[in-house]
C-alpha cells in the first residue's frame, strides 16, 4: 500500500488499532498500514525522520509534511512533539507506515492549537518512518560519541567534572566484550582506570539511573595507540553500554566561598602533580584547569588570600604550559606562559617554557629573545644558554635556506626576462594595409586585426 493510498482512505475514521499507551488507557491507537523492515526500533534521544499527514476525525487535513516536500525530524522522547508521537514513533521500524489515533490528552488537550485544531480534538496521523540515528553528545558535534538511551534516567542534573560517580559499564569491540566492571570514581580520574576519554564525556551527559549505548570513535576512544591492556588495535571504534547508578556533583565555582576554593585548589594541584609524574598529562591538565576556573575571577579577597590565590594560579598556568609541551600542543602552552607572565613578569619558568613553545612553532627569533631574557635575569641557567645556541643555529639555517630560495627565484626571473627579449628580437613585425602579420606555431603566416 502506498503512502497516498493510506492518506486517502475516505473521510470517516474508525477508532481501531492497538492501544500502545503505557497506561493502556486507549489514548493512542496504532494500526500498521505497511510493515517496516528489520527488528530495530528507535530509542529515546534518537533523531528520527518521518513524513506525516494529520487530519481531524471528520477527515479535515490540518497539516502535512508531504505537501511541504520535506521530511520532519525530531529527537524522540524529549518532549519536542505531542506525547502520542513520542509513544507511537518509538514502536516503528524503518519503512513502516502506520495510523495513530491520538486522544486530546496525548495531543493538544483542552486548549487545542488554534486555528486549525479545535479544543479537545482527537487527531489522526499517518506516519512513515524513514530513518533514525543516535544523539551526538560531543561539543564539536563531530559524530565522535553517539548515544542511544535504553532506559531514561531521572531528574535533570548530570555529573560534572570532579563528580563522584557509581557506574556499571561494558565495553565491546568487534562483538568482543573487553571490559565489564562496576566502578566508583571521580570524573577526571577515568584514564587511570583504563577508561577512554569518551566514557567520561558520556557520563557527563547522563541522568541518574540512565542506561545507554555509546558508540565512541577513535578520537574519543583509545586513539591511534589502541590499548594493550584490553587488546584493542589502533583507530578502533568502541561500543560501551553504561548505567549511571548514582552520582554526587562536585561543587561548582559559584557554590564555594573563597576559603573553599583555595582549599580545593590546593587539593587538585597535588592531584594534578601526581598525574604529571605518572605521565598522565591530559588528566593533569583537567586538574590544573579547575584551579584557573575557580580563582581567575575571584574578587573581594583578604590580602593573605590574594597571595595564596596568586601563587596557586601561577603554579596552575606554569604546570599547564608544561603539560601542553609534553602533549606537543605549543599554542595552549604559549597562552598559559603569557598568563603566568601577567602574574609575574620575570618568572624564570614562564619565560623558559614560552621559549620552548616558540621553538616548536619555529619562531626562533622570539624564542631566542625569551631565552636571552632568562640568562639576563638568571645567569646561572645553563639550559637557557644552550637554547640560545640552538635558536641561533636554526636562525642561521633559515637564513641560508631563504638565501638559496631568493637566489633561485631571481635566477628564474632573469632567465625569463632574457627569453622574452630574445623572442621579441626574432619576432618579425610587418604592417600591411593596417594589418600585422604574426607567425603561428607551425610557421604559417596568419593575419589578425591590428
Amino acid at each position: 500500500m502506498t503512502a497516498e493510498e493510506v492518506v486517502n482512505e475516505g473521510c470517516s475514521i474508525s477508532m481501531e488499532g492497538e492501544d500502545i499507551t503505557p497506561k493502556k488507557d486507549g489514548g493512542v491507537l496504532k494500526m500498521v498500514k505497511k510493515e517496516g523492515t528489520g527488528t530495530e526500533l528507535p530509542m529515546t534521544g534518537d533523531k528520527v525522520f518521518v513524513h506525516y499527514v494529520g487530519t481531524l476525525l471528520d477527515g479535515t487535513q490540518f497539516d502535512s509534511s508531504r505537501d511541504r516536500g520535506e521530511k520532519f525530524s525530531f529527537e524522540l522522547g524529549k518532549g519536542q512533539v505531542i506525547k502520542a508521537w513520542d509513544i507511537g514513533v518509538a514502536t516503528m521500524k524503518i519503512g513502516e507506515i502506520c495510523q495513530l489515533i491520538c486522544k486530546p490528552e496525548y495531543a493538544y488537550g483542552a486548549a487545542g492549537s488554534p486555528p486549525k485544531i479545535p479544543p479537545n480534538a482527537t487527531l489522526v496521523f499517518q506516519v512513515e518512518l524513514f530513518e533514525f540515528h543516535g544523539e551526538d553528545i560531543t561539543d564539536e558535534e563531530d559524530g565522535g560519541i553517539i548515544r542511544r538511551i535504553i532506559t531514561k534516567g531521572e531528574g535533570y542534573t548530570k555529573p560534572n567534572e570532579g563528580a563522584s560517580v557509581e557506574v556499571w559499564l561494558e565495553g565491546c569491540h568487534d562483538g568482543r566484550v573487553f571490559d565489564e566492571r562496576e566502578l566508583k570514581f571521580e570524573v577526571g580520574d577515568g584514564e587511570g582506570l583504563g577508561l577512554p576519554p569518551g566514557v567520561e564525556r558520556a557520563l557527563q551527559a547522563m541522568e541518574q539511573g540512565e542506561e545507554a549505548l555509546f558508540t565512541i570513535k577513535p578520537k574519543y576512544g583509545f586513539g591511534t595507540a589502541g590499548s594493550n591492556k584490553f587488546n584493542i588495535p589502533p583507530n578502533a571504534t568502541l561500543q560501551y553500554k553504561i548505567k549511571l547508578k548514582a552520582f554526587e556533583k562536585a561543587k561548582e565555582s559559584w557554590e564555594m566561598n573563597t576559603t573553599e576554593k583555595l582549599e580545593q585548589s590546593a587539593i587538585v594541584k597535588e592531584k594534578g602533580t601526581q598525574y604529571f609524574k605518572e605521565g598522565k598529562y591530559k588528566q593533569a591538565v583537567m586538574q590544573y584547569k579547575r584551579i584557573v576556573s575557580w580563582l581567575e575571577h575571584e574578587s573581594s579577597m583578604q590580602p593573605d588570600e590574594e597571595e595564596k590565590a596568586k601563587a596557586l594560579r601561577l603554579a596552575a598556568h606554569l604546570n599547564l604550559a608544561m603539560c601542553y609541551l609534553k602533549l606537543q600542543e605549543p599554542n595552549p602552552a604559549l597562552e598559559n606562559c603569557d598568563k603566568a607572565l601577567e602574574l609575574d613578569a620575570n618568572n624564570e619558568k614562564a619565560l623558559f617554557r614560552r621559549g620552548e613553545a616558540l621553538i616548536v612553532m619555529k619562531e626562533f627569533d622570539r624564542a631566542r629573545a625569551d631565552f636571552q631574557r632568562v640568562t639576563q635575569l638568571y645567569p646561572a641557567n645553563k639550559a637557557a644558554k644552550s637554547q640560545i645556541v640552538l635558536c641561533q643555529k636554526h636562525i642561521k639555517e633559515q637564513h641560508e635556506k631563504d638565501k638559496r630560495l631568493y637566489a633561485n627565484m631571481f635566477q628564474k626571473f632573469a632567465e625569463r626576462d632574457a627569453k622574452k627579449e630574445s623572442e621579441q628580437e626574432k619576432e618579425p613585425e610587418k604592417k600591411e594595409n593596417g594589418s600585422a602579420i604574426e607567425i603561428d606555431e607551425n610557421g604559417a603566416q596568419e593575419q589578425t586585426a591590428a
